[in-house]
């Protein structure tokens, strides 16, 4: 099976980007099942019950987030409606919504989950690794022919941990959340499909997806200046993964589709 699974989506020209490639991109790669991340998705910050619903028409199975889940305040009553929507499980258990998810096609279950790192996040987090010993236990009941895992963190190192400490285990890691596409999408030897950053689906003249003069204020005067999503075109950016019906991952590579 054919997992494709998109990088952070930020704010209208990441979203502009998915309206006019996505289908046909899933269409023409035989796509499966697209997984995308779209913490970001809502003027840079948050999701939106309208967001969430415009990507499954374009046709995406399911929704992972990050350490912005609730930055749309909105989204905090209605996260707990979206099955195929999950939130980094390693978080506040006030936090509502679904710690995993279990999309079903032609007889193949996908189990899908999200978990967000330790370092450098400013967030308080409960350890992703014993968080997904503990989720594994209870997703595997479900009996699962594949998982899949976005962990959503800063630190490539923490990345390359946790692609090691379930190799064997899932049979995808895949890193969001620093929006620059990493060139060390390999197969584990144990068979798991790995990525440290999947990139982001943004403006392409940015720093990651927001408005560059704004960011230089902050770097370089060092004043407080209010984030801006970047305007222009975008990129949508990847990867698809052939997925066995044994959970072990046959094959990974990461794309990146310009307006």
């Amino acid at each position: 099976m054919k997992i494709c699974f998109i990088g952070d989506i930020v704010a209208s020209p990441g979203r502009r980007v998915l309206n006019r490639q996505l289908p046909s991109f899933l269409r023409d790669n035989n796509i499966d099942f697209c997984v995308i991340n779209a913490e970001n998705s809502v003027h840079g910050l948050g999701v939106s019950p309208k967001v969430l619903d415009e990507l499954f028409k374009l046709g995406v199975d399911a929704v992972t987030l990050g350490n912005h889940t609730f930055s749309y305040r909105d989204f905090l009553s209605q996260a707990g409606k979206y099955k195929n929507v999950v939130v980094p499980a390693n978080v506040s258990c006030k936090w509502p919504g679904s710690k995993f998810s279990i999309i079903e096609k032609n007889g193949f279950k996908l189990a899908v989950f999200n978990l967000m790192g330790q370092v450098d996040m400013g967030m308080y987090s409960d350890s992703p690794f014993e968080k997904a010993n503990e989720l594994l236990t209870e997703i595997n009941k479900e009996r699962p022919n594949a998982i899949f895992l976005d962990f959503h963190a800063e630190a490539t190192s923490e990345k390359q941990a946790m692609g090691y400490f379930l190799d064997g285990r899932v049979s995808i890691v895949a890193g969001t959340h620093t929006h620059v596409q990493t060139a060390d999408d390999r197969i584990l030897p144990q068979g798991t499909g790995y990525i440290t950053d999947v990139g982001m689906t943004g403006c392409q003249d940015s720093i990651i997806g927001m408005d560059i003069d704004t960011s230089l204020t902050r770097f370089v005067e060092k004043v407080p200046a209010k984030y801006l999503p970047a305007e222009g075109e975008a990129s949508m950016c990847g990867i698809i993964c052939e997925v066995d019906y044994n959970g072990k991952c046959n094959s990974i590579s990461r794309f990146c589709i310009y307006e």
